[in-house]
């Protein structure tokens, strides 16, 4: 079982790689923001694996870091497995729900995979029904209870589309996860 140092090194890379990302995006003029993911644009679908990784400004990128950070390292309290499973789910499910349903327009940034690994952390206590799942999701909503307003139209400068779909994304993988450990169970 991998130690809470292999945890904490997976969670700075991270961390680092997403400031490095950013670096290279400014000193070459936003140049990977073409990597967004642009809705029903078929060349451009598979851009739902780059563009979490890809942030319009210093601050678009630390408003996302602080919760990436947070929901990551509940996350990797069940384990590596889990969390790196959890954010490929939600990469993709919610990637796609924004490619197929968002608004004309590039959509970039992290906040899809913070709303999800949110989202997930709140309704596995649903599907999982173990203490330690219900004391979470209680402090999550406790504490980030607020982030379901994120998933509101309000800033058109703001895809809440990537929230949304970063937040559906995540409650599907709840499930999923859920049916997957009751079959585990018999």
């Amino acid at each position: 079982m991998p130690s809470a140092r292999a945890k904490a090194q997976l969670l700075f890379g991270l961390v680092l790689l997403l400031l490095v990302v950013h670096v290279v995006n400014v000193k070459t003029g936003g140049a990977l923001n073409q990597f967004g993911v642009v809705p029903r644009s078929p060349e451009r679908w598979h851009h739902v694996f780059w563009a979490p990784f890809i942030h319009t400004s210093y601050a678009h990128l630390f408003n996302n870091l602080v919760g990436l950070i947070v929901f990551s390292a509940l996350c990797l309290l069940r384990s590596i497995r889990f969390y790196l499973a959890s954010s490929l789910f939600i990469f993709i499910v919610g990637g796609l729900l924004v490619w197929i349903f968002g608004r004309s327009a590039s959509h970039v940034g992290a906040s899809g995979w913070v709303f999800g690994l949110w989202s997930l952390c709140v309704a596995i206590a649903w599907f999982d029904r173990r203490f330690g799942s219900i004391l979470l999701a209680v402090l999550v909503l406790f504490f980030y209870g607020g982030m379901i307003f994120g998933v509101l139209p309000r800033d058109p400068a703001v895809s809440f589309e990537m929230h949304l779909a970063g937040a559906v994304a995540g409650i599907l993988c709840a499930f999923a996860y859920g049916v997957r450990a009751r079959r585990k169970a018999r």
